[in-house]
């Protein structure tokens, strides 16, 4: 069992406390609020137990950052090509997906990570067919990628 700490506790409710997903650089700048003698290493060493704890998922969709995601249940992601904000997608992970894999390689599958992409609301043409009138906001989660 790995001990509580107060940067970890930090560290956490920086992370719990926004709907983006941020590097560990933002995260970092925002703990140093609190906690300013904190260094990048340990926001790093402290983000890696709380992602073996099963507390936070560690995003690496295609960027040379990691991102960070505090909703630690397995779902899905939609980055939008033209801002490259990240949203939440309000779906379960479908698990068939994994048992087909397993079945046709014959390799044990314990999960799969699944990024849409496409353009957000704001980044849509406005009054277009895919455009704003016929936007799920609420089937989505709206977090945003960016760090402001």
């Amino acid at each position: 069992m790995v001990r509580k700490t107060k940067q970890r506790d930090v560290i956490l409710r920086v992370l719990l406390g926004t709907a983006s997903h941020p590097t560990a650089d933002w995260i970092y700048e925002q703990v140093r609020k609190e906690l300013p003698h904190i260094s990048l290493g340990t926001v790093y060493r402290n983000l890696n137990l709380l992602k073996l704890e099963g507390k936070i998922l560690e995003l690496d969709l295609a960027d040379s950052l990691s991102r960070f995601d505090g909703y630690a249940r397995e779902h899905y992601h939609f980055r939008c090509e033209r801002c490259g904000h990240i949203f939440d997608v309000d779906e379960p992970a479908d698990e068939e997906i994994d048992k087909r894999v397993a079945r046709s390689t014959g390799f044990t599958v314990s999960c799969h990570r699944l990024e849409f992409r496409g353009l957000c609301w704001d980044c849509q043409p406005q009054g277009t067919a895919e455009g704003i009138a016929n936007s799920p906001r609420n089937t989505m989660q709206v977090g945003s990628g960016g760090q402001s």
